[in-house]
């Protein structure tokens, strides 16, 4: 399950985007959220992931 919220990060001549995704626990069941900041063309594949 993933919750697409990304975000615009700039700096310098590089652009950068943050991702967050919802991840489900398999011992507790409990949700937790992932981070990352990447480029805008990999945000889709890290979600898929």
């Amino acid at each position: 399950m993933a919750k697409k919220a990304v975000a615009s990060l700039q700096t310098g001549s590089k652009r950068l985007s943050k991702a967050i995704k919802m991840v489900k626990s398999p011992k507790t069941g409990a949700y937790t959220f992932v981070e990352a900041i990447m480029s805008p063309e990999k945000v889709n594949d890290w979600l898929k992931k």
